[in-house]
């Protein structure tokens, strides 16, 4: 039996989540079985999407349990093993975080090599989910050709700013980013982005314009609400734009109106078109192909923010959601 502790959600939160919403839990977890493998996690990942799941209701991910450990992407080395397919010592990512050890069969974890990357972590991030959605984002759902004109919400996040970088290696004509803080402005210039812009020192609109006077082809929207407006606006006619998340809207506790120029959406023939990046998993072998040999090469960057220790993980969730993290929110356990 191994003594552990874990993060669960004790309440729904309504509007912005809080401390009080979550709770750290110990726990006894029983002896692996046959066939089952005990993993003590290294890092976990907080990603946007789990303020949805903290809701109640149908969605395309089944809500967190309320009193029950919640779950994400984690990176962890292997304990103990009662399978033929996993070893003592390897390195596992898998589902199951949020909590420091975990028990399941061995067909839960992907093995993967730390020494291929340049930090473990990046298999939560750059070589992970959310260089995945960057990649089939850019790539897949909004048809990007070279020559292209990229404007990137949320450019500084996990997500965003592997789009910039990608878009920029694949022969982008213009790439454009907006991000919540001068600092943050000042890496995605770092980043090989041709301009970038803070969004809360103006109207989006008006210093989108500013930065794409010739209009943009591709917008990658993590963000929703006036940047969604705004890239419509700017988009050229058969423009498309990449629906990946609205964190803008996650935490509102009312209806948010839509774009008010949608309309435009007719006469410029624009494809705006929402995914979910786990319909899209038979891509990973063509975005690791790509990406890694770029990652390794220094030719795409990795920026984190690592927090330390499960007692932290609920302060780096909200921290993530207030945007304080460059690039991917990581909590190294």
């Amino acid at each position: 039996m191994t003594r552990s502790r874990q993060v669960h959600l004790v309440s729904r939160p309504h509007g912005w989540p809080a401390p009080e919403n979550f709770a750290l839990v110990e726990v006894d977890l029983p002896d692996p079985g046959p066939g089952e493998v005990l993993v003590r996690n290294t890092f976990m990942s907080v990603d946007p999407y789990m303020r949805g799941r903290m809701n109640a209701g149908p969605s395309y991910a089944p809500p967190y349990e309320v009193g029950e450990v919640m779950h994400g992407g984690a990176l962890g080395e292997v304990v103990v093993s009662n399978s033929p397919d996993l070893a003592a010592g390897q390195t596992v990512r898998h589902n199951s975080g949020w909590r420091e050890h975990v028990v399941a069969p061995a067909k839960a974890f992907q093995p993967v090599d730390p020494a291929a990357a340049p930090s473990p972590s990046a298999y939560l991030g750059v070589l992970g989910m959310p260089g995945l959605t960057a990649y089939v984002g850019l790539l897949d759902i909004a048809a990007f050709q070279p020559g292209d004109a990229v404007f990137v919400s949320g450019a500084a996040g996990a997500v965003g700013s592997v789009v910039g970088q990608l878009a920029k290696l694949r022969g982008a004509s213009l790439v454009v980013g907006s991000a919540g803080s001068a600092a943050k402005v000042a890496r995605l210039l770092e980043l090989g982005f041709d301009a970038a812009f803070n969004y809360k020192d103006g109207p989006v609109a008006r210093q989108l314009a500013d930065a794409t006077p010739d209009g943009i082809d591709v917008y990658f929207d993590n963000v929703g609400g006036d940047h969604l407006e705004a890239a419509i606006g700017q988009l050229k006619p058969f423009g498309r734009a990449a629906l990946c998340g609205a964190i803008s809207q996650y935490n509102a506790s009312a209806p948010v109106p839509g774009p008010s120029n949608l309309s435009m959406a007719v006469g410029k023939r624009l494809t705006l078109r929402g995914y979910i990046v786990s319909d899209h998993y038979d891509r990973n072998a063509a975005f690791l192909a790509e990406v890694a040999p770029a990652v390794q090469a220094g030719r795409i960057a990795i920026d984190e923010t690592i927090v330390d220790g499960l007692e932290n993980a609920t302060g780096a969730f909200l921290g993530l959601l207030r945007g304080d993290n460059l690039g991917k929110m990581v909590v190294r356990l």
